[in-house]
């Protein structure tokens, strides 16, 4: 029996030896140390071996293992070099292509996303979404949202007014001067002059106002609301702006609303809505106070209130008598909820085309 323990040493010494892969050296492993091995069946057999002989056996069969593993063990380091080798010559790849799959060309501006998101979120509440001119008449721009003529925002210092080389006639309605919108609210009257009540309609767009720092921008986007029909409270505008905030901001999102004034809207209110970050406690949980909304527990959203009554005046004539109807605005700036959302502390930043930072909204 020792002299076959020696000749399979010498047999597993040419098997391993020839192995030109780490597939081939497993197959020899398997054939002289595997369960079904005929050296294993030695070790295992070794109890019925002649007590005069057990000791030379058993020595030789544990010395002949010990062997092969030690082959196997050197012949599989050379052979895994061997291999990566290969493949790092083989399977060469340009670190520099792109991706599998393909990384999208661009994708949408922040802005844009939270403008889609405010829609979805007023057509699932039956709302329809409508645009109006970004050059607007004075007369839907102010006139016609009970702005007196006096009104600061009426002044070259707030409003840019479009030089159109004097006053622009329109048939039926005298003189009116041309400039950039200030808000999308021109669209409420256009919108009732188009249409009789009941009517839910959102207009998001771009306004222009003289403002510029990290707050407030030459031009930026907004999103205004109107709601009119027989029996709407201001009830109705709470429930409404709850259900809208807690759509884009979290379920557990609570409003709160302050006495404000608006010259198209009576009463006015300012909403908030309850800081997400601190969950409208002012404290984040390691104490430290809430630096989103200041430790207050609340952020400053937008404006709204009751349709002015002057307002329905100017529409009479397509059904909205004060007498019979009655409605809700509101409005609140996109770039506001988008600095919100993302943690952006600089409304410029969305204008510099900085890929670092837009890159992070792909």
């Amino acid at each position: 029996m020792i002299e076959r323990i020696e000749e399979i040493e010498v047999e597993a010494v040419a098997d391993v030896g020839a192995a030109d892969s780490t597939a081939a050296l497993e197959e020899a492993r398997v054939r002289y140390l595997g369960r079904k091995g005929e050296l294993t069946s030695i070790l295992r057999g070794i109890a019925e071996i002649e007590p005069s002989r057990l000791g030379a056996v058993g020595a030789a069969a544990n010395h002949t293992r010990k062997t092969i593993e030690a082959l196997i063990d050197e012949r599989l380091e050379a052979l895994e070099a061997a291999e990566l080798e290969a493949s790092l010559v083989e399977d060469r790849i340009d670190v520099t292509l792109p991706g599998s799959p393909a990384r999208a060309v661009g994708h949408l501006h922040p802005i844009t996303r939270t403008r889609r998101l405010i829609e979805d979120v007023m057509i699932g509440l039956g709302y329809q979404v409508m645009e109006g001119p970004e050059i607007e008449h004075d007369f839907y721009n102010f006139t016609a949202l009970n702005h007196p003529e006096d009104h600061p925002a009426r002044m070259l210092q707030d409003t840019f007014y479009v030089d159109v080389s004097g006053p622009v006639e329109v048939e039926g309605e005298g003189p009116r001067d041309v400039l950039l919108r200030t808000h999308t609210s021109p669209m409420q009257v256009r919108a009732m002059e188009a249409e009789p009540p009941p009517i839910f309609m959102i207009v998001p767009g771009k306004t222009y106002r003289r403002d510029s720092d990290a707050t407030h921008s030459p031009m930026f986007h907004q999103v205004e609301g109107l709601a009119v029909g027989e029996g709407i409270t201001l009830a109705d505008l709470k429930g409404t702006l709850l259900a809208m905030l807690r759509e884009i901001f979290g379920p557990d999102r609570q409003i709160r609303m302050r006495p404000h004034f608006f010259p198209f809207t009576e009463p006015s209110v300012e909403f908030d809505v309850s800081c997400f970050r601190c969950d409208g406690t002012g404290n984040l949980p390691d104490g430290a106070r809430c630096g989103l909304c200041k430790g207050i527990g609340w952020i400053e959203l937008g404006g709204a209130g009751m349709v002015d009554p002057n307002v329905f005046g100017f529409v009479s004539e397509s059904g909205y008598d004060p007498d019979s109807v009655t409605g809700f605005a509101f409005g609140f700036g996109i770039e506001r909820i988008a600095m919100l959302r993302h943690g952006v502390g600089d409304l410029r930043l969305f204008f510099d085309n900085d890929v670092r930072l837009l890159e992070q909204f792909s």
